[in-house]
């Protein structure tokens, strides 16, 4: 057997091809940004073609740091950027628009319209997702109104949707007539359009938005030997190789961190926030904000399913202090500014610039700075950006236990993502919520996700209890705060966030 895995990770502000050995270690890697482009406020598109060159660039890349070819990998593994959605011709493999990023905004319209003639929530019974401009579904349909030559396709029977795990392996698999077009169930899951019961897409959703399930791809399980193809050789591999698994990031972040048993955790601090909460076997709906969703489902095994918080702007929140108000000039400067004030001041940060996502859903908010006197410093603001984070992964706990009728007391929260770097952060997080929590060793988990997934899927490993023997922690956080301060300063939170409620009024018909 050979010796290694790849995982492709199509995030989104950049693309990671990440080789790992049976131990779960990095052999190598390699890793390319892509635009952001933003021609409107609260819209955000990615260019297909420069993330398809981008992919085929950073995976021969690794294979050279690694010094192997694509023959020494037993399979391939897919994770991505759940949500957003892209419309292409299946003849000549062109996209005909840009990818409407999972961020963007523009079918607040729709959104309102559904809510407006079928109901509040009208789909959540059968998708568990409410509608809002998070979910592919609605920009499928505003790429069908808005855009002729998408809706001609559909109507010529030319066009295929997918969302970014698609269109990768589409590509993949040898892109016109020959590439796959299929998609796994937890990337399915984020479309507003699939059924959680049956694992298809809805009839009656699709007829409701006016999308023909011919163009969209075949659901199949995350972890499977054939589902998904095996690669072109003709492509950046040069050889055929199984593409075994395929899982949206955060459910491969919760694969990854071998999260198995209904009641684990994890919380992964991206350009978003994401928690999700394993319910197993059994469809847990929320009536307090949160997604009921896919986890993951292995070849010849029932699905498992997910509570899931979703936070919009975590990482992307230092980037915009970085960028945008040029307070620090790189990420990791956060924590050092954050650490030269005591506490926050009274200060909150509400990261609302496109709406606020779970457990509030509400488009109208705008993000929103409180408590601010002449005695607040750029200190204070910093610390402020760290805490949002914290404080909406509180929101998301707090609606899981209103959820399943208990106090929920985590024994612990599994955390990966670029922010797990920042002690202080990690610190404030066990505060907020009186419970430890745990960085790995590898905290390359939504990539090590993916590579489980595809190894499972070809018997590189017998089962996934054999994953957990992989999983270590690396740094352990201990609550450390009084119950009166942590309550004041969760009050104090709830109050920001009430201010940033209907700042974006609908505009007049």
């Amino acid at each position: 057997m050979t010796t290694y895995l790849g995982s492709i990770d199509q995030g989104t502000t950049s693309t990671r091809f990440i080789i790992f050995d049976k131990t779960g270690t990095i052999i190598a890697e390699s890793r390319l940004e892509h635009d952001q482009i933003c021609e409107q406020p609260g819209w955000v598109e990615h260019d297909p073609a420069q993330i398809w060159h981008n992919t085929r660039t950073v995976i021969a890349r690794a294979l050279e740091k690694a010094g192997i070819t694509g023959k020494d990998l037993c399979s391939i593994g897919i994770t991505n950027q759940r949500e957003t959605v892209l419309a292409w011709d299946k003849r000549t493999g062109k996209p005909l628009y840009n990818a409407i990023v999972w961020q963007c905004a523009r079918s607040d319209d729709i959104c309102r319209h559904l809510d407006t003639v079928y109901g509040k929530d009208c789909f959540r019974q059968k998708t568990g997702l409410p509608t809002a401009t998070y979910f592919s579904g609605p920009k499928i349909k505003w790429l069908l109104d808005h855009v002729p030559a998408v809706k001609q396709a559909m109507e010529n029977g030319h066009v295929l949707f997918g969302t970014m795990d698609t269109w990768v392996i589409w590509n993949l698999t040898g892109g016109p007539g020959k590439g796959y077009h299929v998609t796994d169930v937890t990337n399915a899951s984020r479309t507003l359009l699939m059924n959680l019961e049956s694992l298809d897409w809805d009839k009656d959703i699709l007829d409701t938005l006016g999308i023909s399930a011919h163009c969209l791809p075949r659901i199949v399980p995350s972890s499977d030997p054939e589902a998904f193809g095996k690669t072109d050789p003709a492509g950046p591999l040069k050889c055929a190789v199984t593409v075994g698994g395929d899982l949206g990031d955060q459910q491969a972040a919760l694969f990854g961190h071998t999260c198995f048993a209904p009641g684990e955790a994890k919380n992964t601090y991206g350009t978003g926030c994401f928690l999700l909460f394993n319910t197993g076997s059994t469809i847990t709906f929320s009536d307090h904000g949160l997604l009921t969703t896919l986890g993951y489902q292995i070849h010849g095994h029932k699905p498992v399913y997910v509570l899931e918080g979703s936070i919009a702007y975590a990482g992307a929140l230092v980037q915009w202090i970085r960028d945008n108000l040029g307070l620090i000039t790189t990420a990791p400067e956060i924590e050092t500014l954050a650490n030269t004030v005591k506490d926050n001041g009274d200060v909150y940060c509400v990261p609302a610039f496109s709406g606020l996502f779970a457990p509030y859903w509400r488009s109208d908010a705008r993000g929103v700075i409180a408590g601010l006197t002449q005695f607040a410093n750029k200190g204070h603001i910093a610390r402020a950006v760290l805490e949002a984070c914290a404080f909406q992964t509180k929101d998301i706990v707090e609606a899981i236990s209103r959820d399943i009728g208990i106090n929920l007391n985590l024994t612990s929260l599994k955390v990966d993502g670029g922010m797990v770097e920042n002690n202080t952060l990690m610190q404030f997080q066990a505060d907020i919520l009186d419970t430890k929590v745990i960085r790995p060793k590898i905290t390359e988990t939504t990539a090590l996700g993916a590579a489980y997934a595809a190894g499972l899927a070809v018997g590189f490993w017998p089962d996934d209890q054999s994953l957990k023997k992989n999983w270590q922690a690396h740094t352990t956080w201990e609550p450390d705060m009084e119950t009166s301060l942590r309550n004041r300063l969760y009050d104090g939170w709830k109050k920001a966030v009430e201010k940033s409620f209907a700042w974006k009024r609908s505009q007049p018909e």
